[in-house]
């Protein structure tokens, strides 16, 4: 027997032996296939209202783009040859036969269809899946099938969620009593899916009683996403503000020990960013199966980097600057707009991508509202890390025991030794160093562009002179507190009027306490 018709024969014969169970007749099969969308999704419900579990190999072909139709008749193509849909007779496709082609909304249909039989799956995990999609897509006609379901389910959780479903089902149902049963269980159920569920049940709803219920269910859902919202604010919020203490936190050393306004900080940050896509490229191109742990490499990597640029421009220009504030500025913006035309130069004008890791992609569902993405948890838990390596690094080390002398009193520490220069050098850079590590953070949650950097400076400030200049205790809490802040007065009055409110509120606060939320303590804070 030639291979061509062996592969039509055996598929046939496979097709046939499962048509022996398939209550989908040829005719159905080909109204389901043909015709306009409206006529096609209703053949689909009477079929799939039927519980047939073996429709699902029609649907996935359908999907596939396998089925063909002429004369009536709905053919599936598929190794080489083809067979009647519904009766699974091989067939020889007719001359003419034409493809169908399914929108949106069929396709859409269609994948509902397949989540419902599946609810019949063996596997667990297919069911809690097939649950989960059919939860914006449940009517009174799949009510018949999610009461099989219902019926069938062993496992307690999914039981549970099935009744939800059914109760989205009944809610549109002829039966008043069905219909208020449910508008009275899906209280139960505080999801956003259900919430516009009964808006639209009630919008629909002529009957007193009905209405009543589903008024009552519908203020007890409302209450308890409020709660969602509100925990999705303060967690933004937070980690918002981990980004900007993140931000602030090299901004505080450089600013603290050398007066030195630098407004080449932000692309410090920007460089950090860019350390971070490079190594991605390296571990995409020399090492593709450790790609998932390339941000570990990245991590001291954008250190460095930063660090490195940080010492080099503190030799080369703002050591000749001290004392000189308004000459710092100008010449740390001058840098600041070369070091964004040589990144433009390097990698062009539009940002790049940074791919995230697949253990910092998605989040932890906390409540039906309320996802927690992996990729800023992971943010809120490395500003901690950082900033517990900082607070050891000057309170427990010689570095930080000098850096701390100087701070408070730079003639004092020249005079026993300690060589202030070399510590500017090092400090400045450990402030840059900080700085990249900011931005390989923030290539995890946005852009990475050159303009990166230009987002952050202006807060970063603001940040530190809040908290109390060097002072990283005041930087943490005006960085956490001013992302929380910024946030709730976003969520009030937008984002553009809640930066003013954020401005105004830190300049009143300056007016009122100078030296921010923690006064530097020492001789020359003293005097």
């Amino acid at each position: 027997m030639p291979m061509h018709h062996a592969r039509v024969w055996l598929a046939g014969l496979l097709l046939g032996l499962c048509s022996w169970s398939w209550a989908l007749t040829p005719e159905q099969a080909f109204k389901i296939a043909d015709g306009d969308s409206d006529d096609r999704i209703a053949a689909l419900n009477e079929v799939v209202g039927a519980g047939d579990a073996a429709l699902a190999a029609y649907l996935e072909a359908l999907l596939a783009d396998e089925v063909r139709v002429a004369g009536g008749r709905a053919y599936v193509v598929r190794g080489g040859g083809s067979v009647v849909a519904g009766s699974g007779a091989p067939a020889t496709l007719p001359d003419g036969a034409e493809e169908v082609v399914n929108n949106n909304r069929m396709r859409g249909e269609i994948e509902a269809a397949l989540s419902a039989l599946r609810l019949f799956a063996a596997d667990t995990t297919v069911r809690a899946q097939a649950i989960a999609g059919l939860k914006d897509k449940v009517d009174a006609g799949r009510l018949g099938l999610l009461e099989r379901a219902l019926a069938a389910e062993q496992d307690a959780l999914l039981k549970t969620q099935l009744q939800m479903l059914v109760a989205s089902a009944q809610i549109s149902a002829p039966d008043r009593g069905l219909r208020l049963a449910a508008a009275r269980r899906l209280a139960k159920n505080p999801d956003p899916v259900t919430r516009s569920l009964l808006l639209q049940a009630l919008a629909a709803e002529s009957d007193a009683e009905v209405k009543t219920a589903l008024q009552a269910s519908l203020q007890a859902i409302q209450g308890r996403l409020a709660w969602g919202e509100r925990l999705g604010v303060l967690f933004t919020g937070v980690s918002l503000g981990s980004i900007l203490m993140l931000a602030a936190l090299g901004l505080a050393i450089t600013y603290g020990l050398m007066g030195v306004i630098n407004m080449a900080h932000g692309e410090l940050i920007m460089i950090g960013a860019y350390a971070t896509y490079l190594v991605q490229n390296l571990f995409r191109q020399f090492l593709p199966g450790l790609f998932d742990y390339y941000v570990l490499a990245a991590i001291p990597v954008a250190f460095a980097v930063a660090a490195l640029v940080g010492a080099a421009l503190e030799r080369s220009v703002i050591r000749w600057l001290y004392g000189r504030p308004l000459e710092t500025l100008l010449a740390t913006w001058g840098i600041s707009l070369m070091l964004m035309q040589t990144v433009r130069s390097i990698f062009g004008a539009q940002n790049v991508a940074v791919e995230n890791p697949s253990w910092l992609s998605g989040g932890l569902q906390v409540l039906p509202n309320l996802t927690l993405p992996w990729n800023r948890m992971a943010i809120i838990v490395f500003a901690l890390a950082v900033l517990a390596g900082m607070a050891l690094l000057i309170g427990r080390t010689r570095l930080g025991l000098f850096v701390r002398g100087v701070t408070q009193n730079r003639r004092m520490a020249a005079c026993v030794g300690v060589h202030t220069a070399r510590v500017d050098t090092w400090a400045f850079a450990l402030g840059a160093g900080i700085a990249g590590l900011a931005g390989c953070a923030l290539s995890q949650v946005g852009n990475v562009g050159p303009d990166l950097g230009q987002a952050y400076i202006v807060d970063s400030f603001m940040v530190v002179v809040l908290g109390g200049v060097g002072q990283l205790a005041g930087t943490v809490y005006a960085g956490l507190g001013l992302g929380v802040l910024n946030k709730l007065l976003e969520g009030w009055q937008g984002a553009v009027l809640a930066k003013i409110m954020v401005l105004v509120f830190i300049v009143v606060f300056i007016q009122k306490r100078p030296q921010g939320l923690f006064a530097l303590k020492g001789r020359s804070a003293e005097t």
